[in-house]
């Protein structure tokens, strides 16, 4: 059987990988966190200098792209979407560096094939 059935192994496996993310929804990148701001009024509860209470929690997606970083204010309704999207970018970015690992042992693989064939 030798590197052939390597290379069908590795072919296969890519073919499941793109299955896999053909399933995914919408990929999105970043990072959620919870925010509590102050806000500019002098009288406000978030500003006594005891206790301080805070406004919040906010839900803010920090992601960078292209180059450019931004922040955004999620909507508590849209929270558990925002979540899901999250999810799927890690599984695209996970799955797509197991198609390039299997695409680098494949060629390698090939180029061994070539050798032995000449």
């Amino acid at each position: 059987m030798g590197s052939n059935g390597g290379i069908g192994k590795l072919l296969g496996k890519i073919e499941r990988i793109k299955k896999k993310i053909a399933t995914l929804g919408e990929p999105r990148p970043g990072t959620l966190s919870r925010q509590f701001n102050v806000c500019g009024n002098p009288k406000c509860a978030c500003k006594d200098k005891e206790n301080p209470k805070r406004h919040g929690p906010y839900n803010q997606l920090s992601y960078t792209r292209g180059g450019k970083s931004r922040t955004e204010f999620v909507k508590k309704e849209d929270l558990a979407a925002v979540k899901k999207q999250l999810r799927d970018y890690a599984a695209l970015m996970r799955l797509k560096d197991e198609w390039v690992d299997c695409s680098l042992e494949l060629s390698k693989l090939r180029k061994e094939e070539a050798k032995i064939k000449c």
